[in-house]
């Protein structure tokens, strides 16, 4: 089985029996979301804190 059938199996056997399929899809969107993080933050670095707290000021309003 490949790795994404046996992601979405895993998932699947953790929701719950009434889940719906906007449920899943949630769910399948946010762990497709963290993976795509996770592979930029290797590809690409990260940042201290500070610094995205500083970038971040531009767009929150006080």
């Amino acid at each position: 089985m490949n790795l994404a059938k046996q992601e979405v199996t895993s998932l699947l056997d953790k929701l719950p029996g009434d889940c719906t399929l906007e449920d899943i899809q949630y769910h399948l969107y946010v762990m497709e979301k963290i993976r795509r993080g996770i592979d930029r933050a290797k590809n690409e670095g990260t940042i201290v804190q500070e610094e995205a707290e500083k970038r971040l000021e531009k767009w929150i309003s006080k």
